[in-house]
C-alpha cells in the first residue's frame, strides 16, 4: 500500500489545492506586474514609515518599494503563508477527525496497515500540502525580472521553505487536535485560533513591548516575521520550525493509535 493513501488524500482535496495555487499565483502574478509602478514611489513608503501600526498589522518591515520589501508586503509576509494555512489546517483537521466521522477513516483503518504507516503517509499528504502555495509563488516570482522586480533568489528560496515548514507545522496542530478529540470543528478551531495568535504576536512585535517580548514563542515570526526575505533565513529560524514538525508530528501518533474509529 505504498503511497496509495496519501495519494487518496491528495486526490480527494485536488479541487482546492488546485482552486488555491491558481488563485495563489494569479494574485501574486498581479503584485509581480504592478512592481515597477511603485518602485520609485518614495511617497508609500514615507506613509508607512510615518505608520508604524498600519506597516505591523501587514507584517511590513522596512522600505516597501524595493523587490524584497514588496514581496514581502504583498505575499510572504502575510497572504502567502496565510492562504498556505488555509490549506493546511483544513487537511489537518479533515485527515483524521474529518475521515473519522465520514466513515472513511474506518475502511482505510481496516486495510492491512499499522496506524504507524497511516499516519506516516498523511503527514506525507500535509508536506505535499505546505508545499503548494509556497512553490507556486517561487515559480511566479522568476518572471520578476521582466518587471524589474529582482529578489536575492537564495533567500526567496529559503523564505519558500519556511513558509512551508510554517503551514505544515499549524497543519499538525490541527492534525494533533483531530486525533486527541475525534473533532473536526475543535481541530480547526484550535489550529486557526493559534495561527492567528501567532501571526498577530509577530506582526505587532515590533511596536508594541509586552508583544515584542512573546515574539519567540510565534512560529510566525521564524518563518517570515523577522524580515528573512531581506536578511536571509538563519539556522536557528529553519530548526525552531523543524523542531515543531517533529514534536508535533511524535505526538500524533499514540493519540492516533487510542483513537476509536468508528
Amino acid at each position: 500500500m505504498t503511497l496509495v493513501l496519501t495519494r487518496l488524500d491528495l486526490r480527494l482535496r485536488r479541487r482546492i489545492l488546485v482552486g488555491t495555487a491558481v488563485g495563489a499565483a494569479a494574485y501574486l502574478l498581479v503584485v509581480v506586474a504592478a512592481y515597477p509602478a511603485f518602485k520609485d514611489d518614495t511617497t508609500l513608503s514615507e506613509m508607512l514609515q510615518s505608520n508604524s501600526a498600519a506597516a505591523a498589522a501587514f507584517g511590513i518591515n522596512g522600505s516597501i518599494t524595493s523587490p524584497a520589501g514588496w514581496l514581502n508586503a504583498n505575499m510572504f509576509a502575510n497572504f502567502g503563508p496565510l492562504l498556505a494555512l488555509m490549506l493546511t489546517i483544513g487537511y489537518g483537521a479533515n485527515s483524521i477527525a474529518g475521515q473519522a466521522g465520514d466513515g472513511l477513516l474506518g475502511l482505510t483503518a481496516a486495510q492491512p496497515v499499522t496506524r504507524a504507516a497511516l499516519l506516516q503517509q498523511k503527514t506525507l499528504a500535509l508536506a505535499v500540502t505546505a508545499l503548494v502555495v509556497p512553490v507556486i509563488s517561487f515559480a511566479v516570482c522568476l518572471i520578476g525580472p521582466q518587471f524589474d522586480l529582482t529578489p536575492d533568489w537564495t533567500r526567496l528560496a529559503a523564505v519558500t521553505v519556511s513558509t512551508a515548514l510554517l503551514a505544515f507545522d499549524f497543519g499538525a496542530v490541527a492534525m494533533l487536535v483531530g486525533a486527541l478529540t475525534g473533532s473536526k470543528g475543535a481541530a480547526l478551531g484550535v489550529a486557526s485560533g493559534l495561527a492567528a495568535a501567532a501571526y498577530l504576536v509577530s506582526s505587532l512585535a515590533p511596536i508594541i513591548g509586552v508583544v515584542h517580548r512573546l515574539r519567540w514563542g510565534s512560529p510566525f515570526y521564524w518563518a517570515v516575521g523577522d524580515d528573512q526575505l531581506t536578511s536571509g533565513l538563519t539556522w536557528a529560524d529553519l530548526l525552531v520550525l523543524v523542531v515543531i514538525a517533529a514534536i508535533l508530528t511524535a505526538a500524533t501518533l499514540p493519540s492516533f493509535r487510542r483513537l476509536d474509529i468508528p
